[in-house]
């Protein structure tokens, strides 16, 4: 898992349209980089902080950040995720896990009573110059955006 301080993994995934993104295009714009990972598209706790981060955007820019969702659905799926709710926001598919496991955002977590394998639902903030400088853990879905804002 990273830890404050630590460089952006590198990383080379698709976005919603098929983009090659790699982790250096997210660096060195003046901005800050909010990469946060959710596990499903259209699923309601994943709807409602697309949704938060969708509501809060313009705040969210104005403070200087860039949003970047994450899981592991295709590119076609986010396509239509992103259409559906209106999301001004590049989403990356990464169905390797790659991604998702240099960033430890892919891990042992309970479902329905059980064990398994899966995307953890957390949230990074880097620094204009790739940076780590925050990790969100416990995040709250219908208030994402508030709790980096």
């Amino acid at each position: 898992m990273l830890k404050i301080g630590d460089p952006m993994p590198h990383f080379e995934v698709v976005d919603q349209d098929g983009i090659t993104v790699r982790s250096e295009d997210l660096i060195g714009h003046g901005r800050k980089t909010i990469v946060y990972f959710y596990p499903k598209d259209n699923t309601s706790g994943c709807t409602a902080e697309a949704c938060s981060f969708r509501d809060n955007y313009a705040a969210l820019t104005e403070a200087g950040y860039n949003v970047v969702g994450v899981s592991k659905d295709s590119a076609a799926s986010h396509s239509r995720f992103q259409a559906k709710f209106g999301l001004p926001f590049r989403l990356l598919s990464d169905p390797s896990t790659v991604m998702l496991q240099a960033f430890g955002a892919w891990g042992e977590k309970k479902m329905y009573g059980k064990t398994v394998l899966g995307t953890l639902r957390r949230t990074f903030i880097f620094s204009e110059d790739g940076v780590l400088e925050r990790i969100i853990e416990k995040v709250n879905t219908k208030n994402a955006a508030g709790q980096i804002l």
